[in-house]
Order: structure tokens, then sequence, then C-alpha cells
């Protein structure tokens, strides 16, 4: 696709390639061994994205002396209701181009801009953790939320402050019981009622086993019951040393047990005994109310700096409940019965990237 030239004449030049079957063992040995990349740079995305929602990708990686130096991921949204755009990486709260070098770097930024350019999107949008390219527009929205944890469970309790872990341990108290779920079904009863509740609209359940498809034991579902009666349950990632609760949901009982308090504490507890080192709590709006959930944890929030090379657009878009412009439309969808919401939600969130 492109090729960039160092600075000295006498280094390798850098080449990005989009990327094909013969060189996804390669990309996924890069992202695992590369500090800055994330649970969303696997290839596995490209399946799942391609897939359940049918969007185009383009997985773009830069290569120096046959050996890959940096990648980017990307999904091509295209949406009659919130317009077209490329996006690092659609469905995933982290994103951008992970590289060994600045030169990398920008080499698959560069190609990213280029291709937003013909294929005539709004929009390019890169969901880095930091702040890259300073003359491009930033939206700091979203903040993240990531904590060590200790190899001793009573310690990560006592690490909790001390009106929320008695929120832990009034769910403790309750006889609530935790499992570990191969399948969907009970988690996907209980997210979508969660986010018809929020008035979002509700991913496929085909995404979902996608999901447990393509990663496998890197995807798993804890599930919370009292009685043997759903609860909540929380489909988490597992990247290295660190678990990332992504998906989540309750049924109407969860708040009066401290439901979510105790799945969120058996996740971290279950994330100890797996010698895990990292709760990534995950993205949340500023001043949402799980924003107040994770602060509540102890948890400090990171600024997520998303970047726009804007094509089409005139200006960062806000597509987001939070923008006014949606606002009848989340109380609207709050209301709608829950099968109703089932049935239309994922024709509208495969549009939301």
């Amino acid at each position: 696709m492109s090729r960039m030239t160092n600075a000295m004449s006498s280094a390798p030049a850098i080449d990005v390639q989009s990327l094909d079957a013969g060189m996804t063992a390669a990309w996924d040995d890069f992202v695992r061994a590369c500090p800055e990349a994330t649970f969303f740079h696997l290839v596995g995305w490209k399946e799942v994205i391609e897939r359940a929602f049918g969007h185009e990708t383009h997985y773009l990686y830069a290569s120096q002396n046959e050996r890959i130096v940096g990648v980017l991921p990307l999904g091509y949204v295209k949406s009659r209701l919130f317009g077209n755009a490329l996006i690092s990486t659609p469905f995933c709260v982290y994103g951008g181009a992970v590289a060994e070098t600045e030169e990398a770097r920008l080499a698959l930024e560069d190609a990213a801009a280029k291709l937003a350019g013909r294929l005539d999107v709004d929009y390019l949008e890169l969901r880095n953790q930091s702040r890259q390219r300073a003359t491009w527009p930033t939206k700091e929205l979203y903040v993240t939320f990531k904590k060590t944890i200790d190899p001793d469970p009573e310690k990560n309790m006592l690490a909790i402050p001390r009106k929320q872990r008695a929120m832990v341990r009034k769910g403790i108290k309750a006889g609530l019981a935790s499992e570990h779920d191969e399948g969907i079904d009970r988690f996907f009863a209980a997210y979508a009622t969660s986010v018809r509740n929020l008035g979002t609209p509700v991913f496929s359940k085909r995404f979902f086993q996608a999901l447990k498809h393509v990663f496998g034991d890197d995807c798993g579902i804890l599930t919370i019951t009292k009685d043997g009666r759903l609860i909540c349950s929380v489909m988490s990632f597992y990247f290295r040393d660190q678990v990332l609760p992504y998906y989540g949901g309750g049924t109407g009982e969860a708040r009066a047990l401290a439901g979510n308090d105790f799945m969120y504490w058996e996740l971290m507890r279950d994330a100890c005994e797996r010698g895990l080192s990292v709760f990534d709590f995950g993205r949340s709006k500023q001043g949402a109310g799980s924003y107040s959930f994770k602060k509540n944890w102890g948890f400090t929030p990171e600024p997520l700096n998303y970047q726009f090379q804007l094509v089409k657009a005139d200006e960062v878009p806000e597509i987001n409940p939070l923008n006014p412009k949606y606002r009848m439309f989340v109380n609207m969808w709050r209301h709608l019965p829950l099968p109703v919401a089932n049935r239309l939600g994922p024709v509208i969130s495969r549009s939301l990237g």
C-alpha cells in the first residue's frame, strides 16, 4: 500500500500492507508482544466484525525486513443513520496504530488517512489510549479505569473504599453465588434487560456467539444467581495479565441484592486465582453512572484520547446517548417491551460502531 524510508538512508524501508491469511499468526504474535497493544488489536476482531455485523474490514500492518513492526485494525461502518466511518476499532474501547517505532506508527496512520479518503467516509476515528497527532481533533468524552490487583484477595477486598466494600459484603450475605457459563443464554437475558432499561439498542445474540467462538477461553462469562435465579452476568476478556469486564447486565433483583457489586468482586477474586495482575474496568463517559460506580471502587479515571481525521464531516461526531439530539429516542427505547427491543435493537446497534 505504501512505502516509507527512514531518516537514515541505510535503514530498511517500512512497507504498509493489507493483512492476508498467511500473516494472521504473525499479527497476533506481534500484538501479544507489543506493550501498548490491547485485546482489541487481536486479529480475531476482524472475523467478529465481518461475521456479526457484515462490515468491511481493513487490517493494515507495517513491516521492515519482512517482520511486522506495527499494526492498525480498521472497520468500515456504513450507516444511513449515523454516517460512514473508518474506525479503529469499531465496537471496541481501544484501537489505533501500535508500533515499535514512531516511523511505523506514522506510516500506518498515513495509510489509514489515505484509505479513508478513497472510501469517501465522513471521518477516520482512531481510539487511541494516548494522544498521538497534535493536529488531529481529539474527543475526550471517555475515560478508562485500570488498577493493579494483589495476588491476595483479602488485600483487594480491603483496598475497596469502605462504602463500596459494604455493598460487596451485602451481596455475600444475601447468599449470592457465582458460576462460569459456557453458553450465552443467561448472560444475554441479563444484558438485554439492562441495555433496554438504559435506552440503548441491544447487540444481536450472533455477536456474542461470535465472540465466544473466536476468542474461546479468552472470552469468559461469569453469572450470579440467587437460589438458582438469574441475578446478573458479565462477559469479560482476558489478555496477557489482564481481565476486562466488557458487557454486563442484571435483572430487576440485582440492585436490591447488590448483585453487580458482588459480581465484580467475584470477577476480581477469580482473576487473582488465575494469577492475573490488572483489572481493567473499561470505558465510561465522564459524569455517567458507570463512571461514579467505578470511582467508588477506588479506581482512578484515565482520559482516553480518541482522535479523528475529518474527511467529509465538518466536526467531530457525537454519537452517544448524552447527545441531546438522541434524548427523545433514549427515553422512548426505555419503554419498549423487551421482545420488541431485542428484535429492533440489532438493526440499529450494528451501525453504532
